[in-house]
């Protein structure tokens, strides 16, 4: 990369490569490539929507367009590859349209920042605010190695991608005031939120390739894109009838999405990369950010979140919200969310991201394979106090059949995930409830709910890659009912199994007075506790969950 940190040739996009090989590159040959890149290189899992979304997907589409049916996006699907028309506009948009807007440290024009941003108080900061893993201000991670008073040094390419990644994931904590914005106040900027994905459900639908990848995250849209509709390094080409502050301003201004590339690229910080000349090139040492445009409410068309509906919202709220991630769960336990393909009838509930929705419908259209390898990637991170520091990151990606996803008609394989995994949170909790009778046997109380660590915890993680398994092995069952039934039984065998082995763990760890156990009073009754009953009961339960079982069969066979 060269001295003004030039984006389309220079190499900062780290991939992996169909053959094996480990490649840096620039944009144009990673996207003109796109079908020989099998992942790319990034350095955190929240990383990868950021890139799809402030840079990839909003070139891609403003340079080629989108498609605005099944079957024109079809046809781009099955050529696997950009075409030769399609690459030669996007060497033309990446050329003399825009490419001297792609460069990380020009003087008059940076890519996503303010050329000549000044913080009120005459500072800098190290580019540590940027990279959330790192103690920086309030935010300080347990087990960072760098302190805030430390010098840290990013590449171009590093700089580049926690750029990105700040404008999509930042904290709500005060900003510095910068000179030149009249909403600043005593040198700061306060009531700022997260950055757009921090408060989205992150889900990102995944290819073999990233060719695959970019198709996959690309909606359909019947009116193609709004003339007026531009992504920030054009900002200059929006109508000036809107009264929108330019991003490449310290001005900023609370508004909604102009469409999809507005979305996209929205930036929602302004920041200031600061280089400084090394004998390894330009280093970015120091680093300015501040408020930038707020966003007045998620629009139901964004692409990369799930929701939820809520049957009666108060006055001046949407009847839909994006629904965030929780911690602590693999993303197969949110599968009722990912497969909520229609609103709910009745009261408040999930409803799937809009590419989940896609996809099931071109599924439904035999446009993707039944036997297609999806994957899905969700990502989030959880904020501390007014979300003004990250507490967690949430990351997890999943195999998920097609046929999962199509409509209620053709429903079957989706009955059977969901209902695997209602079996496992069932057993789980049936599981809760035999350490809660054991410890009532045995004269204690039961754990409280939110606090100490619960036996469905260790359970549900134990199946994690027996439930991985068995959906990337649902790709092949087709119409074959009798092959989804063997499954199921396969699936309620290992359940079973892991279920046992926990309960016998948790038997051998009450004392011996929970054999003679104690009457103790529960809701207004008399109850006798003790470890023979609590068993006892603990089998009918799983007999009940687990239907397709016999009763008393052989559970070292489904260990085998």
């Amino acid at each position: 990369m060269d001295d003004d940190g030039e984006l389309v040739h220079g190499g900062w996009l780290t991939t992996g490569d169909t053959d094996g090989a480990v490649r840096t590159a620039g944009l144009l040959p990673v996207l003109v490539g796109a079908h020989t890149v099998r992942r790319l290189e990034l350095p955190v899992p929240t990383m990868l929507p950021a890139l799809l979304r402030q840079m990839l997907l909003p070139v891609v589409l403003d340079a080629i367009g989108v498609p605005r049916t099944r079957q024109e996006w079809a046809e781009g699907f099955d050529r696997g590859r950009f075409s030769d028309a399609e690459v030669a506009r996007l060497t033309d948009y990446l050329g003399p349209r825009y490419g001297d807007r792609f460069r990380l440290l020009d003087d008059k024009r940076p890519f996503a920042q303010v050329a000549d941003l000044e913080a009120l108080n005459g500072e800098t900061k190290s580019p540590a605010q940027l990279v959330p893993s790192i103690a920086s201000g309030n935010n300080v991670p347990l087990f960072s190695s760098v302190t805030e008073g430390d010098e840290l040094l990013l590449e171009p390419g590093q700089a580049l991608l926690w750029l990105l990644h700040a404008h999509c994931w930042d904290t709500a904590s005060i900003k510095t005031g910068a000179i030149g914005d009249p909403q600043a106040k005593n040198g700061k900027t306060t009531g700022n939120p997260t950055g757009l994905l921090g408060q989205l459900g992150v889900t990102v639908p995944v290819g073999r390739n990233l060719f695959e990848t970019l198709m996959l995250n690309t909606p359909i849209v019947p009116d193609g894109l709004d003339p007026a509709d531009r992504p920030q390094w054009a900002w200059d080409e929006r109508p000036s009838s809107l009264g929108w502050k330019s991003p490449a301003g310290p001005e900023w201004s609370p508004r909604p999405a102009g469409g999809l590339l507005d979305l996209l690229t929205f930036q929602a910080r302004r920041i200031r990369l600061i280089p400084c000349a090394t004998e390894q090139g330009p280093l970015v040492h120091r680093a300015i950010v501040c408020a930038g445009d707020r966003l007045a409410q998620t629009p139901e068309w964004d692409p990369h979140t799930a929701w939820s509906h809520i049957a009666k919202p108060k006055a001046g709220q949407p009847p839909r919200r994006p629904r965030r991630h929780a911690s602590g769960r693999s993303a197969w336990q949110g599968l009722g969310t990912l497969l909520a393909l229609d609103l709910p009838v009745e009261g408040d509930g999930p409803y799937t991201s809009v590419l989940l929705r896609q996809a099931g419908d071109l599924g439904a259209e035999e446009v993707l394979p039944a036997d297609y390898p999806l994957g899905v990637e969700i990502c989030g991170l959880e904020y501390g106090t007014q979300s003004a520091v990250v507490e967690n990151a949430i990351s997890d990606s999943l195999p998920l059949p097609v046929a999962s996803l199509l409509a209620e008609d053709d429903a079957a394989l989706r009955a059977a995930v969901l209902e695997c995994v209602s079996q496992a949170d069932q057993t789980g909790r049936a599981l809760d409830n035999l350490n809660n009778d054991l410890r009532r046997a045995a004269g204690g109380d039961p754990l409280p709910r939110d606090k100490g660590q619960r036996p469905s915890s260790q359970f549900l993680h134990s199946l994690d890659a027996t439930m991985r398994r068995l959906l990337a092995g649902l790709r092949t069952v087709g119409e074959d009912d009798d092959l989804l039934e063997r499954a199921q039984i396969a699936w309620e065998l290992s359940v079973r199994t892991a279920a046992v082995r926990e309960a016998e763990a948790l038997l051998a760890a009450a004392p011996p007075r929970a054999v003679v156990g104690r009457v103790a009073k529960h809701n207004g009754k008399e109850v006798v506790y003790r470890s023979g009953k609590a068993l006892g009961l603990f089998h009918k339960k799983v007999a009940e969950i687990l239907t397709r079982l016999p009763e008393g069969s052989d559970n070292g066979e489904a260990a085998a």
